[in-house]
């Protein structure tokens, strides 16, 4: 296992900067996920890892050693890309070896290698096999052995499950964690599925325009969301965003209002005292916004739109010319042209500046 160590690190393609001034840590033995929308920087910053970009300014440091400026076979990592890039003439060990082969290891151990990494990823059978005899997920699976035979510091995964259909990725995903949790080295994912990142990772980084949001374990980034990008991004249906201002008390308890809503912000811990009459948004997600069928006291909304998830529904309300979801148990469920009264668990509400965009 290894630490990677990112400091200052800057990227340029050509005068446009990808990444600027970035800084990261990740520890021994974690699994982190680089976390984005497509263009943010998140496989740029991967590759540079893996030695595939060279930083124009910055240091990475690998297990203690700098190797800003080494080859990637130099670097003490295994890298699985989104696509298999396995050879179609060599059968699945000889495409697990081959690396191995070109480096001179002897036989006896290329072979102990490979049954170690056949075993955790249930290859043995399709040994003998070429990738066109293969699934999909077979494809990745060898991909993702030929990476473990090297037995590597580090394991880079450049949305390796992109191409596969949501059953293959969510068999695959476990099969991930599993493997993870098997050998325990440092693993860093790069993805812009967000469920990926919920259920993968240790900590979550998120990233914008070449630049980390916020870094967190999956939970408390989903909860308390630093920015609104960040509360945006993640969840679906997303956050919920009203605009109003706030209503403080003489004792200091805060109240967030707009139009006839009125949302009480008791127990709600901002990062400085709040001024009254100070605009802001308020964000809650659909699950923590209710709605009342016979309630017509106090902000009502009008239902828009009735969706069927399966497990659960999702709610779509028209209230002051805005669209909000909520997420409701099947049965009973209101109909469109119906209006009902809105109720927010303020508890897991969040605030943000509606110019800065950060949370308050």
């Amino acid at each position: 296992m290894s630490r990677v160590s990112i400091q200052g690190l800057q990227i340029k393609m050509g005068s446009l900067p990808i990444l600027e001034n970035l800084d990261l840590e990740v520890h021994e033995g974690e699994f982190l996920v680089l976390l984005g929308p497509s263009g943010c920087g998140k496989s740029t910053l991967l590759h540079s890892i893996a030695g595939l970009l060279e930083a124009d300014q910055g240091r990475i440091d690998i297990g203690g050693h700098d190797v800003t400026w080494a080859d990637p076979k130099d670097r003490g990592i295994g890298m699985v890309f989104q696509s298999y890039a396995l050879y179609p003439t060599m059968n699945v060990e000889k495409n697990m070896s081959f690396g191995l082969r070109i480096n001179g290891v002897p036989k006896r151990e290329i072979a102990q290698r490979v049954e170690r990494a056949a075993d955790m990823l249930h290859l043995n059978e399709l040994l003998t096999r070429k990738p066109s005899q293969l699934s999909g997920g077979q494809r990745q699976r060898v991909a993702i052995g030929r990476a473990l035979v090297r037995e590597a510091k580090v394991f880079l995964f450049d949305e390796p499950l992109s191409n596969l259909d949501a059953k293959l990725r969510g068999e695959l995903r476990r099969e991930l964690k599993q493997l993870h949790q098997d050998i325990g080295n440092t693993m860093i994912y790069v993805t812009h599925d967000q469920v990926e990142a919920m259920t993968l990772a240790h900590r979550v980084a998120v990233m914008r325009n070449g630049k980390i949001q916020q870094i967190d374990t999956p939970q408390a980034v989903y909860a308390r969301p630093a920015n609104m990008f960040v509360a945006g991004f993640l969840g679906s249906p997303s956050m919920n965003f009203l605009e109003g201002e706030l209503e403080v008390g003489p004792g200091g308890e805060a109240t967030f209002i707009k139009g006839a809503l009125s949302v009480s912000l008791q127990g709600y811990e901002f990062a400085a005292r709040p001024a009254a009459g100070r605009r802001a948004v308020l964000g809650i997600r659909p699950e923590h916004l209710a709605v009342d069928q016979d309630g017509v006291q106090g902000a009502t909304a009008q239902v828009t739109l009735v969706e069927p998830m399966g497990s659960h529904l999702v709610v779509w309300l028209s209230f002051l010319d805005q669209q909000l979801s909520v997420t409701m148990p099947v049965g009973g469920e209101p109909v469109p042209g119906q209006r009902v009264a809105l109720r927010f668990d303020a508890t897991r509400a969040s605030l943000f500046d509606p110019e800065s965009q950060q949370r308050l």
